[in-house]
């Protein structure tokens, strides 16, 4: 284990992730405050009173790193990517598919209502969050639809029948836009006061509040008081300005690459003839054991040149393991440049060891490629494996070719995951078909096999989607089509185009 030095790691809130010697992430942790938290792992008592499982978590980090936010909301949510994308053997919690709660509005709906979903869809719903607290956020959502009027009924269009049951009205809790009381105009006055306080402009609602809030306290209405209290506080925690590019930023920190004086050194550090001024690297995205895929980028002069990145989806279903992977995408790459005589790298780069470069030896050997300079860099150590070396070298820390050589990994690493991403959302997009009433799951399937996705079958004619589904009429061929467009954010009136 590195030695742990409690004035290395900031006092503020963030996620912690431990690796093994190994190079795996073992546990991936949220704290208030890292440095207190961090302290608390590597104390001497820990190996006389801590539980098994501790000790063991404790004896297996080799290192540790650590990621700031600005809040404890941000480090849960973190958290829980982080848990999500590397499933470390010590977590228990989060490691399922279940994700925190969004708020969501539909502005399709004639009198929009508060809603939860789990999922942030490309539905031209309008979402808020993700919110760590679901007890905080349901009890901010119930008091703004009261605090506004709001509806919470969860018919599309409440009508005079639906007033007849409900409770809100009753308690005044409700405009009652379902019998006319407000004008659609009227009601999204509202909704829009809402949401401007979900966006932030908390404090004409909290002065209000606290205002109240004291009153009761100088009649000794204490439990009313202390409801206040306790409403002001979720307004703060659910309301406040959100940082959204966190992950991203941290995600891509290491892209900065050191340009020409990166290439010189690197040539040098590794001994070869000319310098590498066109780089391409490689790496694998198999997360959950679904949608595997590959990323090449290319970095030229020692910076990326994201007009020759490639991405590729493996098609070969027994291609299970990242080496696997890896053969199938070398051998497509290097074949294609062959067979079209087109410029071939100065160097290879495949992010991982020993197992990595001979699969990489070996796929260059297969397709012809002539000699070309191929290194393997692995995560544990920084390790740089080279063909014909059976020991890593170890390139300096502070120097420009490990940093050129880190730069390009980590941009590998975010491009493959973000294809990756991109593959997920696409999925996401299809299930909207789950929601359709009337379409059952061997329907929906056949939907998809014969029509592609959920876009496209949004794009078509209700006639061309009824004539490819058999047994689906025209009527019901019309509601699907009419519901993806909705939920798509694409309007309701297409304009078609015949198909070649």
């Amino acid at each position: 284990m590195e030695r742990f030095s409690p004035q290395d790691v900031p006092n503020t809130p963030g996620v912690y992730i431990f690796r093994n010697a190994a190079g795996e992430v073992i546990y991936v942790g949220k704290a208030r405050s890292l440095r207190k938290r961090l302290s608390s792992y590597f104390q001497p008592s820990r190996d006389t009173r801590a539980d098994p499982k501790l000790r063991a978590l404790i004896h297996s980090i080799e290192n540790y790193e650590t990621i700031q936010v600005r809040t404890e909301s941000e480090a849960l949510i973190l958290e829980s990517q982080l848990i999500k994308q590397y499933h470390p053997r010590y977590n228990v919690e989060l490691r399922d598919d279940k994700r925190y709660l969004h708020l969501c509005l539909d502005p399709d709906e004639p009198y929009p209502r508060f809603q939860y979903a789990r999922i942030r869809r490309n539905d031209n719903r309008l979402y808020f969050g993700p919110f760590p607290f679901a007890r905080v956020l349901r009890e901010t959502a119930d008091f703004l639809s009261k605090r506004f009027g709001l509806r919470t009924c969860s018919a599309r269009l409440p009508t005079a029948e639906d007033h007849a049951h409900c409770l809100e009205h009753q308690i005044r809790d409700c405009c009652c836009p379902c019998v006319g009381k407000v004008t659609p105009e009227q009601y999204r006055e509202r909704l829009d006061q809402a949401i401007a306080v979900l966006r932030g402009d908390i404090k004409p609602i909290v002065e209000e509040l606290e205002e109240k809030m004291r009153g009761y306290a100088r009649e000794l209405r204490f439990e009313d008081a202390a409801e206040l209290r306790d409403m002001i506080g979720n307004l703060r925690t659910i309301c406040q300005p959100r940082q959204r590019s966190f992950v991203n930023a941290t995600t891509e920190r290491g892209t900065a690459a050191p340009g020409e004086d990166g290439v010189r050194d690197l040539q040098q550090a590794l001994g070869i003839r000319r310098e590498p001024r066109c780089i391409e690297c490689f790496d694998m995205s198999n997360i959950g054991g679904r949608f595997a895929v590959g990323s090449m980028v290319c970095f030229r002069e020692g910076r990326p040149s994201r007009g020759d990145y490639r991405r590729f989806r493996i098609r070969d279903e027994q291609a299970t393991d990242d080496t696997a992977m890896m053969r199938e995408v070398l051998t497509r790459r290097y074949q294609r440049l062959l067979e079209k005589e087109e410029a071939l790298p100065d160097l290879i780069m495949v992010d991982g060891g020993k197992g990595q470069l001979h699969t990489a030896l070996d796929v260059l050997h297969e397709v012809g490629m002539p000699p070309t300079p191929l290194l393997g860099l692995a995560k544990r150590n920084e390790e740089v494996f080279l063909p014909g070396r059976p020991d890593p070298i170890l390139l300096p820390r502070t120097g420009l070719a490990l940093k050129l050589l880190q730069a390009i990994r980590d941009e590998a690493h975010r491009f493959a995951i973000g294809y990756h991403r991109q593959l997920r959302e696409q999925r996401i997009k299809d299930s909207l078909l789950d929601e359709i009433p009337g379409v059952g799951a061997k329907r929906r399937q056949e939907l998809l096999s014969r029509l592609g996705s959920a876009r496209r079958i949004a794009d078509l004619e209700p006639e061309a989607i009824a004539a490819a589904v058999p047994g689906l009429g025209p009527k019901l061929a019309q509601q699907v089509r009419d519901f993806l467009r909705r939920r798509l954010g694409l309007g309701p009136n297409p304009v078609f185009h015949s198909e070649e």
